[in-house]
């Protein structure tokens, strides 16, 4: 059923709409909206990943977004304005609503390259004759660092501190700093951030970290604040329960000022396309204020007993070795790895993995880095654990 403009908006135009595509009619149906679409929800025991939806939204946002849907204003203005908020609760000068980490990483680099010249915002990821150069330790390359490198500059690697200070030059756009990176690495004795933060800012060397695996609690984000560091970038959709969509670049004023001038809705921009509307921004403004003010350790507290809980399950079943993972430098994660002999089983991990995923209800898991799966309790509603334990047990017994 085709319809030209004018129809578009009749009654009975938008009838058809509502009964083919809207939530109530799904209802009426009784049906879910994903039950509608063929989609089976999942019970994430993975954590905070992107690919099945990171996190659920705190469930007062959704009211506070459906309001700031329901009239027009300035983007810049409300930027503005929720900036300044956030920023009291980062310890910077200011910050932006971006789309994800990746999308603060991304016009944070911008914004050291470029600046506010709209004649080199229009070149980007054209470098010639700007600040070319970023630098990021080897320890510290990632699948994220696209981000950075799409921008179009050349990563540099530093191997120690005197190698960093030889580094950085007038080439030298920033040098990006992963936060939160776990394990026991060298790196950490190598490149302390407080060291090398005294080396960027005596070069002049604007510092970028990407905290998304910094939170929980939320005050490792206004410590790096109060160390002064130039840019961090945090993710809003994954545990702090904003929009799926949303991230932050909180900082130096003349560097946030600079990425908005490279970022949406400003046109023919590299950020162009990393468009955030006025209901994220409201949304991660409100999850933000929820967020600094929560209980962390009471948090933990429920994902420690909720990841017991499927240990204790899980020890009935002959074979299985079940440990914890260490927690990240900066945070905890509740992580139950859970390894056996594939043979003495006949079941390897991909296979149980697999079994979950693929029956009712369905759970997410995490394949452990050695052999075997990981149950991460991090995202999850109380009561979960028990699906996700009965589940394993039937897989494991079966």
């Amino acid at each position: 059923m085709l319809f030209d403009r004018r129809s578009l908006f009749s009654g009975a135009a938008w009838a058809w709409l509502s009964s083919t595509f809207g939530a109530k009619a799904a209802k009426a149906k009784g049906k879910g909206i994903y039950e509608e679409l063929g989609i089976r929800p999942v019970i994430n025991f993975r954590g905070t990943h992107t690919t099945i939806g990171a996190s659920k939204v705190w469930p007062e946002l959704h009211a506070a977004m459906e309001e700031a849907s329901r009239s027009y204003v300035s983007l810049d203005e409300l930027q503005d304005a929720v900036g300044a908020r956030i920023a009291k609760l980062t310890s910077t000068e200011t910050a932006f609503v971006t789309t994800g980490t990746a999308g603060a990483i991304s016009i944070g680099t911008c914004a050291c390259v470029a600046g506010k010249d709209p004649q080199a915002i229009r070149r980007l990821p054209d470098v010639a004759g700007l600040k070319n150069e970023v630098i990021i330790l080897k320890q510290h390359r990632n699948g994220y660092d696209h981000a950075v490198r799409n921008v179009g500059v050349k990563i540099v690697e530093p191997r120690n501190l005197e190698e960093l200070k030889a580094m950085c030059g007038p080439q030298t756009a920033m040098m990006y700093f992963l936060g939160g990176t776990s394990g026991d690495h060298a790196w950490k004795e190598v490149f302390p951030i407080e060291d090398t933060l005294k080396i960027t800012k005596a070069a002049g060397v604007p510092m970028m970290v990407d905290a998304a695996n910094m939170l929980p609690p939320w005050n490792n984000i206004p410590k790096l604040g109060a160390m002064g560091v130039d840019l961090i970038c945090i993710s809003g959709g994954k545990h702090m329960r904003g929009p799926q969509c949303s991230g932050i670049l909180a900082g130096r004023r003349d560097l946030v000022e600079a990425a908005r001038a490279n970022s949406s809705p400003h046109s023919d921009s590299l950020g162009r396309p990393m468009k955030v509307g006025r209901e994220e921004i409201v949304g991660i403004w409100a999850a933000v204020e929820k967020y600094a003010k929560l209980d962390f350790e009471a948090l933990d507290r429920e994902n420690e007993r909720q990841a017991k809980y499927i240990l204790s399950q899980l020890s009935q079943v002959k074979g299985l070795k079940l440990s914890f993972a260490p927690f990240d430098r900066t945070r905890k994660v509740r992580r139950l790895v859970v390894e056996w002999d594939e043979k003495a089983l006949g079941m390897t991990a991909a296979d149980v993995e697999k079994r979950l995923w693929e029956g009712t209800p369905r759970v997410a898991v995490l394949r452990h880095a050695g052999q075997g799966l990981e149950f991460t309790c991090f995202m999850n509603d109380p009561g979960d654990e028990k699906v996700a334990a009965a589940r394993a047990l039937e897989v494991f017994k079966g």
